[in-house]
């Protein structure tokens, strides 16, 4: 019995002996790689950072970078344990494909927001809408989700995956914006006096381009009115008090000068087919 016992320690102590190399070789292999991580992602992260890489895309490079390079690290460490990292990657393929199955949706918004961060539809201060009823100011732009700001003030957390597939109109991309309105003047009114009466207003305003030069056109010939397009560029910071403000001195230059910015009405006349006889 005693016997059986020295042998099996024997054979524990040679095999930790053969194996000691090999533990030794790990550990180091662990350590050194560990560190030489630790280093690459810094320099990489500070490259990323200091070029003319969005911040949220080097945070999402780093991270898969990060990622990709530990599982190589654990990879190496278990081949040199002598282990087949055969099983390990198949097991990791299956374990993939399950997450895989089960997030499909957070897989979906993930490569959303890999699309987003890397073709830059929309940056961080934009202001967008989209054809499936998102719109506001972009506030940060994660690999899942994009935080807006409404205009009413609320905050709207847009998914990727549905966004990145959807039509953007993105407001803020250009220095320059075309504020265009649509007014209609009755048909009794002349139409070159009232273009020379809007065209009046929007040049003395400072804050409307003068190239391109304001436009205003006949759009079309409603049923109540003659419909004129006014169309002049500003500057995107000052669209919208612009746009306003424009819309009320055309509406009292109008006034001013007796044009008439007809509302729906219908003209009712009365035939009397009643013969002379019947009178």
């Amino acid at each position: 019995m005693n016997s059986r016992v020295e042998r099996t320690i024997e054979n524990l102590i040679d095999s930790f002996t053969d194996k000691l190399p090999s533990l030794l070789l790990a550990i180091v292999t662990l350590v050194v790689g560990i560190w030489l991580i630790k280093v690459l992602i810094r320099f990489l992260h500070k490259r990323f950072t200091s070029g003319k890489i969005d911040i949220s895309l080097a945070e999402f490079l780093t991270s898969i970078i990060r990622v990709l390079l530990y599982v190589l690290l654990f990879l190496s460490v278990v081949s040199t344990l002598g282990v087949p990292t055969t099983s390990f990657v198949t097991m990791l393929g299956a374990a993939g494909l399950a997450v895989g199955l089960a997030l499909q949706g957070s897989l979906s918004n993930f490569a959303g927001g890999v699309l987003i961060l890397l073709f830059k539809p929309f940056r961080v201060g934009h202001f967008i809408t989209t054809n499936n009823n998102v719109s506001g100011t972009v506030l940060k732009i994660d690999i899942l989700y994009t935080t807006l700001k409404a205009g009413n003030g609320t905050t709207i957390y847009a998914p990727n995956g549905p966004l990145a597939n959807a039509v953007i109109n993105n407001v803020s991309d250009n220095s320059t914006r075309m504020a265009e309105y649509k007014i209609g003047i009755s048909y009794n009114n002349n139409i070159d006096t009232a273009r020379k009466v809007i065209l009046g207003v929007l040049e003395s305003d400072a804050q409307i381009l003068k190239d391109p030069k304001p436009a205003v056109l006949v759009d079309s010939l409603g049923d109540n009115a003659v419909v004129l397009v006014i169309r002049g560029w500003v500057n995107n910071k000052e669209f919208w008090p612009v746009y306003h403000a424009n819309y009320q001195k055309i509406k009292e230059a109008l006034d001013q000068h007796n044009i008439s910015m007809p509302y729906p009405q219908r003209d009712i006349h009365i035939i009397n087919n009643k013969s002379e006889s019947d009178s």
